[in-house]
């Protein structure tokens, strides 16, 4: 199942399938999401859905049961 990923603020859309972890998503659409560790702890990959969840991008797969996902990029100056 596919699912529509809108990457703010830049409004880049892409198609995903559930389960594609998000960081490859976000870089097949040439959107660069800063990453660290690469296993959640540095929370460099911090990034925010539209519910107001935040997750981690290096830890998150596509996920199921919704038609579109937003997702709104952090700008750290620090990554």
């Amino acid at each position: 199942m596919n699912i529509t990923i809108r990457f703010l603020p830049d409004d880049v859309t892409v198609e995903a399938e559930v389960g594609e972890s998000l960081l490859d998503v976000a870089d097949r659409a040439g959107v660069s999401i800063p990453t660290g560790c690469l296993m959640g702890s540095c929370h460099a990959c911090t990034v925010e859905l539209d519910d107001g969840e935040v997750i981690r991008a290096c830890l998150t797969p596509v996920p199921p049961g919704k038609e579109e996902l937003t997702i709104h990029l952090f700008s750290d100056p620090t990554w």
